[in-house]
């Protein structure tokens, strides 16, 4: 009984201190359903699933190409983007795709465990802010209508849920439809990607926007990211960003 006492004089004592930023929901909610670290178990930090010696432990991708992303020590754009520009103007990823943001990945993608969804993109939207002018729209790497209904769920819309609300950003979930069955990208050689993606996207006619940011979970050889972005260009969209939470090598 005491305890209880205790805990809702707490929880008055915030709701009267952060009354005024409208932040009672997420205090109650984190009152009485407290972050637990995703990772290890522990008590989450500053509301989140993530406690902070997991998060000091992450793989943050602190150089790298502006152009692609890939990881690169040099200033300015990498060998193969000077060689061979993609369809996108930049690209952004927040973490090298290791252990344990990989874990989180596959276990959003292959396990549904969406509080990871809602975690990685807490923590791109951190990672963008003060990125310069914003896009007009986000734009999630669509799947399939065969592979959405046997994964029940597309990762990168909700990633992007959470990216777009806490940065105020549109999301548009009906411009970009992804129109062939593709094979699985994972065994395939990065030129084999690229052919397997080939007019594997479709824009609808007229979608309007000058800039936007496609949004993915993981960048492998960019090879999907740079199809949806040619498909964009061709609908007429001057700039195109990439954000994604992880970039793994080629």
């Amino acid at each position: 009984m005491v305890r209880w006492k205790t805990g809702w004089v707490a929880l008055c004592r915030q709701l009267r201190t952060r009354s005024s930023v409208n932040d009672w929901p997420n205090i109650i909610q984190d009152w009485l359903y407290p972050p637990t670290c995703l990772l290890c178990g522990d008590p989450g930090q500053r509301g989140r699933d993530l406690c902070r010696p997991c998060a000091d432990a992450l793989p943050y991708l602190r150089r790298a190409c502006p152009r692609c992303a890939l990881p690169h020590a040099e200033a300015g754009p990498c060998a193969a983007c000077r060689a061979d520009p993609p369809a996108f103007d930049r690209a952004f990823a927040l973490f090298h795709y290791q252990a344990p943001v990989d874990h989180l990945i596959r276990a959003l993608k292959f396990g549904a465990r969406h509080p990871c969804a809602r975690l990685l993109g807490t923590l791109l939207a951190d990672g963008l802010e003060g990125r310069g002018a914003r896009p007009e729209a986000l734009i999630p790497v669509p799947l399939h209508a065969r592979r959405y209904r046997q994964r029940g769920f597309n990762q990168t819309v909700e990633i992007a849920r959470t990216v777009a609300r806490r940065l105020g950003i549109t999301l548009d979930l009906g411009s970009c439809r992804r129109v062939r069955a593709t094979a699985p990208q994972a065994q395939l050689s990065a030129r084999e990607r690229h052919e397997n993606l080939r007019a594997a996207f479709a824009v609808r006619p007229g979608v309007g926007y000058r800039h936007v940011a496609i949004i993915d979970d993981v960048v492998t050889t960019g090879a999907t990211a740079n199809a949806l972005a040619q498909a964009l260009r061709d609908a007429g969209v001057e700039t195109i960003e990439v954000w994604s939470c992880a970039r793994a090598g080629r």
